[in-house]
């Protein structure tokens, strides 16, 4: 049988948009309903018999509106199809407290047909037009639920051993995977998660494992039965993911082997332009740095490290990025430290004297020069006879 396995779509990342003036909708939004398309339409089109979703179906676990109804726009499409689809909890879904309702809950209330919410560690059994599958389903467990890391492993085990071992069965799980390779995730969540280690995972008694959390497509049990597989974010969250690919994974399936390819989808491109400019023409280094990658519809950022002289076209360089999707500049000024006199040393103890050694690294006019001896000469007479210095404010004003 055929399975198609996606998750993270967090729908409600706004990073990067702007208000859309015909629909007042983010534009970033649009990205990632335009990649959950692209899943639901290869599902349809290629008749999948199953749809896994690997959880944080959207930001956070309180969506709005308007996100709660695209995403029930397209699961109810699966469900007109007759396609059965399981939903996984993520840690973005999961209710914050015991007694509150997760992002997902309202499938399971509903009794939509067809549709399969993993609110706990259970087992699944699903007829599909390709024969009967299994699915174990583990979400997220909330802080307020975890007792030790080790209870991770132990439920997987326990699913495994609930399993008609002469049915295909999948592992749907959201969560985090010792040695996985990271993204953007990392600061989309705690700073303390608890983790499993991939041989947990890759249990005989499942023919695939179909994981959500991690950003990262990869498979942690590569080379080998069963794929331990994170099929990774549907879009880009920001500049950490520039150059991962998004989409799907698409299984197929069969008791005791899978074998899967992962689809890409049209994610937004993020581009990153670093470099130094100097003080002759930097703004045309900076043209030309902007000119050699492809801006169009892209998530841009330049960065240009200037020399303390040089002179740039702010303009010219916005001209430059107005194909981009979102474009930001940033200038960083290569300062020189000023050359330290050698008489100049903390053993110096007559101000008087420090003074003159350090008008003779400065291109200050004799007049100036002259004023500031003055000054120095009253402080000085000020603070010997113990009156409070003034003058100060008249200095900084001349």
């Amino acid at each position: 049988m055929r399975l198609l396995h996606f998750g993270d779509l967090h729908i409600g990342m706004e990073n990067y948009g702007r208000p859309d003036p015909l629909t007042g909708l983010n534009t970033r939004l649009n990205d990632f309903l335009r990649c959950f398309d692209e899943a639901i339409d290869f599902a349809v089109s290629n008749r999948v018999d199953l749809v896994i979703f690997t959880g944080d179906a959207f930001k956070n676990r309180e969506p709005t509106p308007t996100h709660q109804r695209e995403f029930a726009k397209r699961i109810h499409r699966l469900s007109h199809e007759r396609i059965p689809t399981v939903l996984v909890v993520g840690n973005h879904d999961v209710a914050s407290l015991p007694g509150k309702a997760d992002a997902l809950d309202i499938y399971t209330t509903l009794e939509v047909p067809g549709v399969w919410v993993g609110r706990r560690a259970e087992v699944h059994n699903i007829s599909t037009a390709a024969g009967s599958i299994q699915v174990a389903t583990l979400p997220w467990i909330p802080r307020w639920q975890q007792s030790e890391p080790s209870d991770t492993a132990a439920q997987v085990r326990q699913l495994a051993e609930a399993l008609d071992p002469t049915i295909p069965a999948v592992l749907a799980a959201h969560c985090g995977v010792e040695g996985a390779r990271l993204s953007s995730e990392a600061r989309l969540t705690a700073s303390y998660e608890p983790t499993v280690s991939a041989s947990d995972l890759a249990n005989s008694a499942f023919d695939y494992v179909a994981l959500g959390h991690i950003h990262r497509f990869q498979d942690l049990n590569e080379g080998r039965q069963p794929p331990v597989v994170y099929c990774g974010s549907m879009e880009r969250v920001d500049f950490s993911e520039e150059d991962e690919p998004k989409g799907f994974a698409v299984v197929e399936l069969e008791k005791g082997r899978a074998v899967y390819e992962f689809a890409a989808v049209c994610a937004r491109r993020f581009v990153t332009i670093n470099l130094e400019a100097g003080s002759s023409d930097a703004t045309g280094q900076i043209l030309a740095a902007i000119s050699s990658k492809d801006m169009t519809g892209a998530v841009v950022r330049v960065t240009a490290v200037l020399s303390e002289n040089a002179v740039i076209d702010d303009k010219a360089i916005r001209e430059a990025l107005r194909p981009a999707f979102w474009a930001g500049f940033t200038k960083e000024v290569e300062r020189k430290a000023l050359p330290r006199n050698p008489r100049l040393t903390e053993s110096m103890t007559d101000p008087l004297l420090a003074l003159e050694e350090y008008l003779k690294t400065r291109s200050f006019s004799a007049e100036r020069a002259e004023a500031l001896r003055q000054y120095a000469r009253r402080l000085v007479t000020q603070v010997a006879e113990g009156e409070e210095p003034t003058g100060m404010a008249s200095l900084a004003e001349e």
